[in-house]
């Protein structure tokens, strides 16, 4: 979307993304948009006011709109309004690029759906900013967002990117970050792995090592702050059928089809499915 005059923004929504940890993070373009919009609107309106005015940008008289997964579906209709009424409508999240786990998605889809315009000032996301650090390779990557809370509901969203040939990025709590890892050693296998902590921040830190290394480095050392988590990808190209053959009849002998499915992909950092298979084809030859 073309926008006009420095003085003036075109009407649509504009979404911003703002410093994940240091204020400084900013685009010029991002903080000439804050100046401008019409309306502003925010994840975190208090996290937005304090930024504009580190920058020297006053909200003024223009409204300053929550907007967040609580409230989303009363606030959308207003948004889409103002837009339609010719107003320019700038969107920040609290931290971080707009769509990357955060409400903004369904405000832009909104947004759209009605004809009008969308854009963005890009800028900083943790992720990426991971990603440049780990050290870990970056030509593929798959972001899988925050896992569930629960072990056993977070073991099945494990499973189900195992055999995703790219490093994995997690966001994740730090009061769950020592589980998730435990888990993820358990699934996917004892992989290379970073957690890069308190990214940009007076005490950013990456954590290097494989994921059994680092779940026993956080039981022993718990962190505080923003935490995302890298896995490198398993070596499954590297693994014979012979070899995880081998391993099922192991397993057989002391498991059931289900645990030494489960088993034998984690530790050997395959996919589960034809490994399944697999042990209920042996299974049955030994039945039979």
């Amino acid at each position: 979307m073309a926008i006009p005059d420095k003085s003036k923004l075109a009407p649509g929504l504009y979404l911003v993304a703002t410093p994940i940890g240091n204020a400084r993070d900013i685009t010029l373009r991002a903080l000439d948009m804050l100046r401008d919009a019409d309306v502003l609107a925010a994840e975190d309106t208090r996290s937005l006011r304090r930024l504009m005015e580190l920058h020297g940008i006053s909200v003024g008289d223009r409204p300053l709109l929550a907007y967040h997964e609580h409230n989303g579906a009363k606030m959308r209709p207003r948004i889409v309004a103002e837009i339609a009424a010719g107003k320019s409508v700038l969107y920040a999240s609290e931290a971080g690029t707009p769509m990357i786990s955060d409400p903004g998605f369904d405000l832009a889809r909104a947004v759209t759906a009605e004809g009008l315009e969308v854009t963005t000032a890009p800028g900083v996301s943790a992720v990426v900013t991971a990603l440049t650090l780990a050290g870990l390779p970056t030509d593929r990557f798959f972001f899988a967002g925050f896992l569930p809370n629960a072990s056993g509901a977070r073991k099945s969203a494990l499973r189900g990117v195992s055999g995703v040939e790219a490093t994995l990025a997690f966001y994740e709590s730090p009061r769950r970050v020592a589980a998730m890892l435990t888990d993820a050693a358990e699934i996917l296998g004892d992989r290379p792995a970073a957690v890069c902590r308190e990214l940009t921040k007076k005490f950013e830190e990456i954590r290097r090592g494989t994921l059994s290394e680092l779940a026993a480095s956080f039981e022993e050392a718990p962190a505080k702050g923003e935490i995302v988590v890298l896995v490198g990808k398993g070596d499954s190209e590297k693994i014979s059928e012979l070899d995880i053959e081998q391993q099922v009849n192991l397993a057989l002998e002391t498991m059931s089809v289900r645990d030494a499915a489960d088993f034998v992909s984690a530790k050997l950092g395959v996919k589960r499915r034809p490994v399944y298979q697999l042990a209920m084809r042996l299974s049955e030859k030994d039945d039979g």
